[in-house]
């Protein structure tokens, strides 16, 4: 503890041990010197000297950080001693004390000298010649593991092998990089002895394996399974720095310091603490060796000074940062003596020194926030003089008098006095303590006694209680309680003992050091920042036992929140006692207040896994009450205390937590209230749980309102969300935000914090009258300030001779139009409009076959609107068939005036002109009389005059000028008149008329339905208009049907007449006689 002898230089390393030592192997540990001389400690030498000797050996080349260090190479049964010294920029500390010695020996050798007689005894020996066995080569090592890695090494550690025949074996170490199967030996020389070996010289950052072979005089075996991948690299971070640190008065020399435990912090050594007068900047450390707790008291103070404190952690790793200074506290004793913040002089032995504290001590209260776990349930191990305590004489049942009262009061006071000072460092920094001043406010009274106090588990000496907070709180929340408890004999009562001296948080607490059988009467008092209320009634008796029960304890703390007029959110606490198998669920259990025990009803079917439910379907107005009960393997356990009675209302003014995503796309919930008292806190807590890891949400309260912001909204926050507004008539509202909740926040989110205009309409294109190109695309809406910007294959353009372009922000129409679309213009359109924040873009591809499309369909519209300037086609020019079977050649114009030249040619001959028209808009024809093949050619009409022409052309050649043929011999055929009869010299004539006859159209006659073969005798033709039948010298063979059959080149036309009975006979006797 001597100071350095190099200015500047760090102290002493403190507590050398001997860890893990085998035959050639030990590690060696110690804890950071409290003092690094105001420069940071960059780490440790190891010395080792063998027993006998006073040679000391340097262990390691380089410092080392890390709070402990594998030393190898020692020589099996012999004895060593270690030292560290630490070193910093300013130079190496004095060496630590001497370790232990240790000797480098097996485990099972070192236990097994521990069980024998130091001194030998003597016997006989008798020596036999054998034949040496054959040797055996060892198997290979099992359960290689890696139980060490930091920056500087890696230690293995495994098994010997099962395998190993009757000598002792040793162990070659192998490693390779990750990944490889490149396996190096480590120990190349000499093998070692001890199942643990520490790796040096290993690359930062990389990722090795290793595995280890066992070798005897038979030779080397097969390798162990190789470990996974190991990276070299601190497994153990240094501590974040403690928190919250919080001085209170204890005597006029000393203060009682306490903080929080470091957030993450893993294998902690304890903490150092350092005193500093207020604005001297001088620190001094109050403690040479680490702490274990979160509570120390510093002595030597100058009494009426000011003192600020400051705490750091430490670890194998390093030591952490150092903490927030402190709030300024001045030395003083406290109000009613410094005993009770746990300096017991006649119990420790000490008078002043550094001393700590055996008493539990734990945070401060929240009383008002009943969703705070009490899953560990506080525990007390002072042994205070119990029967130095006030006590009562009360016979069972009392309610005890004011000697109690005042017993309990003046227990607590200094607690208070805690208590009180973490509130005020929490809300109003600077304001003095209403209890350090000795005066309260008028509006704040102490509250009314807890109740209903009952067993929550019992073992052979300790029992876990709990109870219900006090009706009336005072006007400002609960900070603790106080349990008393006596023994109670043949109904007697003893005096009253107090279970703790500092005040519990919840309302549960376990009594430890009870006798077992005994029976036990309990009482509880509440505290808050005016003072300790008066004690609950004593309990009912209750007997100290083991519970061997198989079904669990009752769950306790049931409390009811979100009261609303038809729903409530119920909230419990696990039991304390289990039963005999793990729970497994929860029933609740409700009924209407004054309901009979029997209208007890179950609210759920299967059990329940979380401790909170909210139940619906209450009718408003009626008031009710609920209970729990757990459930096991073995069966459903006792229901717990019954809740006091709630009315189903939404009370006026009650408002719900509200989730918002703002103009930025944060997330947050937000929860308001007007009902707040000076004291009152907003809580949050999800799925009824305190919210403590911060990492997630960030909260933020002022005033009357409170928010909840996410960080980064993601599956990990999905649950329950809920504010509880402490010390206010049950002020509280829940949100729920799951999968699909979360996928509109998110989207709502991205839409706010990258708004869009919202389109009515994409990005679209066609072609105006004149062949212009219309790009266009509609906002659903825009303001004044809406502007856009038009961009061609990454190329913003620009208003001008090519490119009229006009946002109309009243209807949304953005568009933009181009006289011509030329092979340049192919590729990618962009409209990029921004209003304000928002922005949003469209895009069209014209390229290849789209773009050549469009381009034609321009051409072509352009071109049209030109033809349509002077005179022009409506219709193109065609052609009809008349029903006298002649050919019109017809076409519509338009924008005809009378000078304007209509001609007509044929195979580009001019065959009519039409200079006599009188119309704007009509159609011009020409009448082709009696077509025939003759009539086959090209038809064109010019419009011709000042403002211009236009062309029409008919080309009635091969399939055109045959569908026109069809077209003319089906209406020819269509006009034949019916057969008739007629007589001649030579014979019988049947014949039809048409309109004309073209060659077109074939003809042929059928005789009782047989086709007529056409001799000299019987012979068709035509003449004129007259198609006929000519049969001479007619026998009555030739009496029948006769059928005239016309094809038209797609179908046939029929007309027939019977030339039998009289109508033969007759024309028969006609041909007679005109012969």
């Amino acid at each position: 503890d001597a100071d350095a002898e190099i200015p500047g230089a760090p102290g002493a390393p403190l507590d050398v041990q001997c860890l893990d030592a085998n035959k050639d192997y030990v590690i060696v540990s110690w804890k950071q010197p409290a003092v690094d001389g105001g420069n940071p400690i960059l780490g440790y030498f190891i010395d080792r000297c063998e027993v006998g000797t006073t040679h000391w050996t340097q262990c390691n080349e380089t410092p080392v950080k890390f709070a402990r260090f594998p030393v190898t190479g020692l020589i099996e049964g012999r004895s060593y001693i270690f030292r560290v010294r630490a070193v910093n920029k300013a130079g190496i500390s004095l060496p630590s004390r001497v370790s232990e010695p240790v000797a480098a020996l097996d485990p099972s050798d070192r236990a097994r000298l521990r069980s024998h007689p130091s001194a030998p005894w003597t016997g006989q020996i008798i020596v036999t010649e054998e034949e040496p066995a054959e040797g055996v080569v060892p198997g290979p090592p099992t359960d290689l593991q890696v139980i060490e890695a930091t920056k500087n090494y890696v230690v293995l550690s495994w098994k010997p092998p099962g395998q190993r025949g009757h000598e002792g074996i040793m162990y070659f170490v192998e490693k390779c990089v990750a990944g490889t199967e490149d396996w190096q030996r480590v120990n190349t020389e000499i093998p070692v002895k001890s199942p643990r070996f520490a790796v040096f010289d290993l690359a930062e950052g990389k990722s090795y394996c290793f595995r280890v072979r066992c070798c005897n005089s038979a030779g080397i075996g097969e390798p162990s399974e190789a470990t996974e991948a190991t990276v070299v690299d601190d497994k153990l971070d240094i501590p974040k720095a403690p928190g919250r640190i919080m001085p209170t008065r204890n005597t006029d020399t000393s203060v009682v310091v306490t903080w929080t435990e470091p957030p993450d912090a893993k294998e902690l050594v304890g903490y150092y603490i350092e005193s500093s007068v207020v604005g001297s900047g001088h620190w001094e450390p109050c403690n040479n060796n680490p702490v274990k707790g979160t509570r120390f008291i510093c002595h030597g103070l100058v009494t009426g000074e000011k003192y600020i404190f400051r705490v750091r952690a430490v670890n194998a790793a390093g030591l952490s940062e150092f903490s927030q200074d402190s709030e300024p506290i001045e030395v003083q004793a406290a109000i009613g003596g410094g005993w009770l913040h746990g300096v017991c002089p006649e119990l420790s032995g000490k008078a002043g020194g550094l001393t700590d504290c055996t008493t539990s001590w734990e945070g401060m209260h929240e009383s008002s926030q009943p969703i705070f776990d009490t899953d560990a349930l506080l525990k007390c191990n002072a042994k205070f003089d119990r029967d130095t305590l006030p006590s009562s004489s009360d016979k069972l049942g009392s309610t005890g008098d004011d000697n109690t009262r005042e017993m309990v009061k003046d227990g607590v006071i200094s607690a208070l006095q805690k208590v009180a000072a973490k509130q005020a460092s929490k809300s109003r920094p600077g304001e003095l303590l209403t209890l350090q001043k000795g005066t309260q406010k008028k509006d704040r009274a102490a509250p009314s006694p807890p109740y209903d106090i009952m067993v929550l588990e019992s073992v052979r000496d300790s029992m876990a209680l709990g109870w219900k907070q006090p009706k009336v709180t005072g006007g400002t929340e609960i900070t603790g309680y106080y349990v008393n408890y006596r023994e109670v004999v043949d109904g007697v009562p003893g005096k009253w003992m107090e279970a703790n001296i500092k005040a519990i948080s919840e309302r549960a607490y376990r009594i430890q050091n009870l006798k077992e059988n005994m029976v036990y009467q309990f009482q509880v008092a509440a505290a808050n920042l005016a003072g300790v209320g008066t004690p609950s009634l004593p309990s009912k008796p209750f007997k100290c036992e083991e519970w061997t029960i198989a079904v669990p304890g009752p769950p306790h703390d049931v409390t009811c929140m979100e009261v609303r007029k038809d729903s409530l959110v119920l909230l419990w606490k696990e039991p304390v006692y289990t039963g005999r198998s793990p729970i497994a669920g929860y029933y609740v259990d409700m009924k209407e207040t004054e309901a009979k025990e029997e209208h007890w009803r179950s609210v759920n079917e299967k059990p329940l896994q979380n401790k909170y439910l909210k139940i619906g379907g209450l009718k408003e107005g009626v008031s009710y009450v609920f209970r729990v009960r757990a459930t096991n393997q073995a069966g459903v356990g006792k229901p717990s205390d019954v809740t006091e009675p709630v009315i189903a209302e939404t009370r006026p003014g009650t408002k719900e937590v509200v989730v918002d995503v703002d103009d930025n796309g944060v997330i947050s919930l937000n929860f308001e209230c007007d009902q707040m008292s000076p004291n009152s806190k907003f809580v949050w807590s999800k799925n009824y749980e305190p919210i403590e890891d911060d990492s997630r949400l960030n909260i933020d309260t002022k005033g009357g309102k409170s928010k909840a912001t996410f960080k980064d909204l993601g599956e990990d926050d999905l649950g329950v969300y809920s504010c509880v507004v402490t010390d206010t008539d049950g002020v509280s509202s829940s949100l729920t935000i799951d999968e699909e909740e979360m996928k509109r926040l998110l989207a709502l989110s991205h839409e706010r914090k990258f708004p869009t205009v919202p389109l009515a309409s994409e990005l679209a294109v066609e072609i105006l009258e004149k062949g212009e190109v219309r790009f266009w695309l509609q906002a659903e809406k825009l303001s004044g300030n809406a502007k856009a910007n038009f961009v061609f294959n990454d190329k913003e353009i620009f208003n001008g001779e090519k490119y009229k372009m006009k946002v109309d922000q009243k209807t949304g129409l953005v568009e933009m139009i181009m006289d011509k679309l030329e092979d340049k213009d192919e590729g990618t359109y962009t409209f990029q409009l921004q209003d304000g924040k928002a922005t949003n873009q469209s895009s069209l591809v014209l390229i290849g076959d789209v773009f050549k499309k469009l381009q034609d369909e321009a051409d072509f519209q352009r071109k049209e609107w030109h033809r349509k300037q002077g005179p022009h086609f409506v219709d193109k020019l065609g052609w009809e068939v008349t029903d006298d079977c002649n050919v019109m050649l017809k076409c519509k114009v338009a924008n005809i005036k009378k000078e304007t030249h209509i001609v007509w040619y044929k195979d580009d001959r001019e065959i009519m002109v039409d200079e006599e028209h009188d119309f704007k808009d009509g159609v011009c024809t020409l009448l082709i009389s009696e077509f025939s093949k003759k009539d086959a050619g090209t038809y064109e009409v010019i419009l011709k005059d000042d403002r211009g022409k236009d062309t029409s052309e008919l080309k009635l050649m091969e399939t055109a000028f045959a569908d026109l043929m069809n077209e003319v011999c089906r209406r020819i055929a269509l006009s034949a008149t019916d057969l008739k009869i007629q007589s001649t010299a030579e014979g019988i004539r049947l014949y039809s008329y048409v309109t004309y006859y073209v060659e077109d159209l074939r003809v042929g006659w059928v005789h009782n339905d047989t086709q007529i073969k056409f001799t000299d005798r019987v012979k068709t033709g035509v003449t004129g208009e007259q198609i006929w039948l000519q049969i001479n010298e007619p026998t009555p063979q030739d009496k029948g049907k006769y059928t005239m059959e016309l094809f038209d080149g797609k179908t046939g036309h029929k007309k027939t007449v019977d030339l039998s009975g009289q109508a033969f006979d007759e024309a028969f006797a006609e041909f007679q006689r005109l012969k």
